[in-house]
């Protein structure tokens, strides 16, 4: 009789789906940050705003300089889409750039407990990236 072995592992597949099984809502997955996609998504609310855009931007490109892995989410699409998308897929923190820039906030959002905090923007990475750990 010639032997048949199996081999069962723990994979990326079924780390993912363990955790998902464990941390999500009726909007998507909530992800540690050790194996979402993304540390933090960067949205500006008005893409057509030129203030709003270039924010954004700005914020995006000091999360890259402090480390962070960020997405900028700087399609044509309504606020709405855009944060449903992240929510989707499991992104920990939403940095939103809307109406507050005139007063030189934007808007930190937990993804985990929907929690919103207005932040400086020049302090916005910085932000995200003490949240982290």
């Amino acid at each position: 009789m010639t032997p048949i072995m199996g081999s069962y592992g723990i994979g990326i597949e079924r780390i993912l789906t363990c955790a998902i099984e464990l941390y999500h809502d009726k909007d998507g997955m909530i992800l540690p940050p050790s194996i979402a996609p993304f540390d933090v998504v960067i949205t500006p609310a008005n893409n057509s705003d030129a203030a709003q855009r270039e924010a954004a931007r700005k914020i995006y490109e000091s999360c890259l300089a402090l480390g962070l892995d960020a997405l900028l989410d700087d399609r044509d699409e309504r606020p709405g889409v855009k944060f449903k998308d992240a929510d989707l897929i499991g992104v920990p923190w939403r940095v939103v750039v809307g109406k507050k820039l005139v007063s030189g906030m934007v808007e930190l959002v937990e993804r985990k407990t929907r929690r919103s905090t207005d932040t400086a923007i020049d302090q916005a990475a910085a932000a995200v990236k003490e949240k982290l750990g």
